[in-house]
């Protein structure tokens, strides 16, 4: 136990954040064990399903984790050692060499909490290690134990919600649910390709669903009815919950070229301006905030990014390798516009806001505050410090900002938001954090010490809140 603020703690220790006596009871006998819920992350149905050993420690833990390749790139590491020809092992050797350069960047703690939780691996990763850890992980990762779902059980998860494009087949998340398995494999609707339709893949992913419905698309009703009939397929697949990852929302301009107009324009390769981009973006995206509500999903806003900002490596690369950053786009008014659209219709089904700027943390807060209509605990959240914000700073600016602006004990808690299937120690940071700040309260007298209550709260923000807005338990899914 903890005596007072003065008595050193080593890295990675059992009560590694945990800074008092409460912090640790309320982390160890109420966070630890529960199980984990992970309703948003980027991890493969394919690999799960098919449940295929990773062949080494690169491919688990470096093949498309963005952040790692951003902190190489910055240590001077050549592009042939984080995306190029160079071999597994060269790759893990320099990011060897590259860890004990990110102390103090939240990768520092992440990699050796990985390394802890899923490895027993206690020695620091650097230069004169690297052979040893890249050879005992990689042994490791053969074992059955250490398959995807393997990985998975190791970290009590009972549920992901993959992110999933309109056209896709979900055949991996049908034939998990055929076969009955421990592990929750739901999808997560994400229609962001239609919503942009400037985008290059904007055609590609039109035809598909054209192909799909064996139709042509060519009016906007046409367009939102195929994609009704895709929310109606998800649904019966289990899925909850959609997601959106757009840079802002807009106020409609209602003296705006028709709809149907703007979609042609697209199709016969014509220019779509800015102004009825926007248009097309916020009516579809009203529209479908409607299908959701009638499906009672929730309905994820991931706003801010500014996306691919290295055209160098776009060219090169492709999409998504660690080139975005935090956007300053103006979120309140088309956010309020949006919101308050639906709710007058008593059609804003469960929502969950993301922001990326940390200056916008106030804004959100309040915002989802507005739309609350007493129809359940925490119907409009605003949800977990996102990607750049995801860690020890931006995880403690979330929490209190919330504390003081809405019902904290209320919060739907953490998710990974990863591709990685070695990241789910990011929960038990999260719950660490968490504990600390509240044990804190208690130790300078700004909360009772009722271990008790404040226990349980703990519990229903790391796991109970999360089980009980998602429904998930309501088992509707269908064969499809």
């Amino acid at each position: 136990m903890i005596k007072d603020n003065s008595e050193k703690q080593k890295f990675l220790e059992a009560n590694f954040l945990l800074q008092s006596d409460i912090a640790v009871s309320l982390y160890h006998e109420y966070a630890k064990d529960l199980p984990i819920i992970d309703y948003h992350n980027h991890l493969s149905p394919k690999e799960i399903y098919e449940n295929k050993n990773f062949v080494n420690i690169t491919h688990a833990w470096l093949n498309g984790d963005h952040y790692k390749w951003r902190a190489m790139r910055a240590n001077g590491i050549s592009e042939d050692y984080i995306t190029g020809d160079a071999t597994d092992k060269q790759k893990f050797l320099k990011w060897a060499e590259t860890v004990p350069h990110t102390m103090r960047n939240p990768l520092y703690h992440w990699t050796h909490l990985e390394l802890q939780r899923y490895f027993g691996i206690t020695n620091l990763l650097r230069p004169s290690t690297a052979d040893e850890i890249y050879n005992n992980s990689s042994a490791l990762l053969q074992e059955e134990s250490y398959s995807p779902k393997g990985l998975l059980k190791k970290m009590n998860v009972e549920l992901v919600c993959t992110t999933d494009h309109p056209t896709d087949s979900l055949f991996y998340h049908k034939e998990n649910l055929n076969e009955d398995d421990q592990l929750k494999l739901l999808p997560t609707f994400r229609p962001d390709k239609f919503l942009n339709i400037t985008h290059s893949d904007f055609l590609i992913y039109l035809h598909k669903l054209e192909s799909i419905i064996d139709s042509e698309i060519n009016s906007f009703d046409k367009l939102l009815e195929a994609l009704s009939s895709r929310i109606d397929f998800f649904d019966a697949l289990g899925c909850r919950l959609s997601d959106h990852g757009l840079s802002q929302l807009f106020i409609e301009n209602k003296n705006q070229i028709s709809l149907d107009k703007i979609l042609l324009k697209r199709k016969s390769l014509e220019l779509v301006d800015e102004e009825e981009a926007q248009n097309f973006q916020m009516v579809l995206l009203y529209e479908l905030g409607k299908l959701y509500h009638s499906k009672s999903w929730s309905m994820q806003l991931h706003l801010g990014a500014i996306r691919n900002n290295n055209s160098r490596l776009m060219r090169s690369i492709g999409a998504d390798v660690g080139a975005d950053s935090i956007g300053d786009y103006d979120q309140a008014r088309g956010l309020s516009f949006f919101l308050d659209k639906l709710d007058n219709e008593n059609k804003l089904s469960k929502t969950i806001l993301y922001n990326l700027n940390p200056r916008d943390n106030e804004v959100f807060a309040t915002m989802a505050g507005n739309f609350n209509d007493g129809s359940m605990a925490g119907k409009i959240q605003w949800g977990s410090a996102w990607w750049f914000l995801d860690q020890k700073d931006g995880m403690e600016k979330q929490i209190n900002t919330l504390s003081n602006m809405g019902l904290l004990s209320r919060f739907l808690g953490m998710l990974t938001d990863s591709r990685s299937f070695l990241s789910f120690t990011r929960h038990e940071y999260f719950r660490r954090i968490l504990c600390n700040i509240i044990g804190q309260d208690v130790s300078d007298g700004l909360l009772p010490d009722d271990v008790a209550w404040l226990g349980q709260m703990v519990q229903n923000i790391c796991y109970n809140n999360a089980k009980d807005y998602f429904d998930f338990d309501n088992d509707q899914t269908s064969n499809v």
